[in-house]
């Protein structure tokens, strides 16, 4: 009985869509975060009665035929990089990218590693890096005597100097955009690699054509809509429910085929 491993397929393919569900949940809070929805295609088709073929001498053809579908599979888990809410902190080195782009950072390996993350730090240089340390790209270098920092919306560092009065240009953040952003690789930690199909990245100043501006004292909060996830998360447990109804009918069924005399 097909029934069965048509149904199968179909749990299987809800329990990839509530781990995706559970995993945009997990990550409400997460600052940067950009959540994900699966996708789901069907399985190939057995041809019981060929559609079009022919039915006698006279050139009649079958118009609808007999195509029984096999089930479904995941075809992808697709991430949506819509704009998070801007969250105020008070802090001088948190930054928002309101509009496209992604700020690009250093890891150990030598390669660039793109983030919407912008809870920055200074380390014991001075210098511009993430919570886990990676250098923010293009490098920015605080000096120790600065008394105040201002990042313009295109990506200018500038600081004001214990005993100066003029402001002082100290670096550029610029950003990266790619043709296709759901093509990134999720390297965790609020970090994303560059793919064969993301495309080559787009570096560019903030605030021009193609790229968002930055926000100084913001973070982007998580792009997840909680009322959204908990009724596809209600969705997806009533079709699981379904499809296991599914398997259980096909049991009942074969049992009374088996019981018959």
């Amino acid at each position: 009985m097909r029934a069965l491993s048509i149904a199968a397929t179909g749990m299987l393919a809800q329990q990839t869509n509530v781990e995706v569900i559970s995993n945009n949940i997990a990550n409400l809070n997460t600052t940067g975060f950009k959540r994900s929805r699966a996708e789901f295609q069907d399985l190939l088709y057995q041809s019981m009665r060929r559609v079009g073929a022919s039915t006698g001498g006279g050139g009649e053809v079958v118009p609808t035929g007999v195509q029984v579908g096999l089930g479904v599979q995941t075809a992808a888990v697709y991430r949506i990089h819509d704009q998070g809410t801007l969250q105020s902190t008070g802090n001088p080195y948190d930054l928002a990218i309101k509009g496209k782009g992604f700020f690009q950072v250093l890891l150990p390996n030598g390669e660039t590693a793109y983030t919407r993350e912008g809870a920055f730090t200074l380390n014991a240089s001075g210098q511009l890096v993430t919570q886990d340390g990676y250098q923010v790209q293009p490098s920015i270098t605080i000096p120790s005597d600065a008394v105040d920092v201002a990042i313009s919306e295109d990506g200018a560092v500038l600081v004001k100097q214990d005993g100066q009065t003029a402001l002082s240009n100290v670096g550029q953040l610029d950003l990266a955009t790619f043709p296709n952003e759901s093509g990134l690789a999720a390297h965790g930690n609020n970090l994303y690699l560059e793919t064969e199909s993301s495309g080559a990245p787009v570096t560019g100043q903030a605030n021009t054509t193609g790229f968002g501006s930055i926000q100084q004292n913001y973070l982007e909060a998580s792009n997840v809509n909680i009322v959204s996830e908990i009724t596809t998360l209600i969705t997806a447990q009533r079709a699981y429910e379904m499809n296991s109804k599914v398997i259980e009918t096909g049991d009942q069924m074969m049992g009374t085929i088996s019981q018959m005399r």
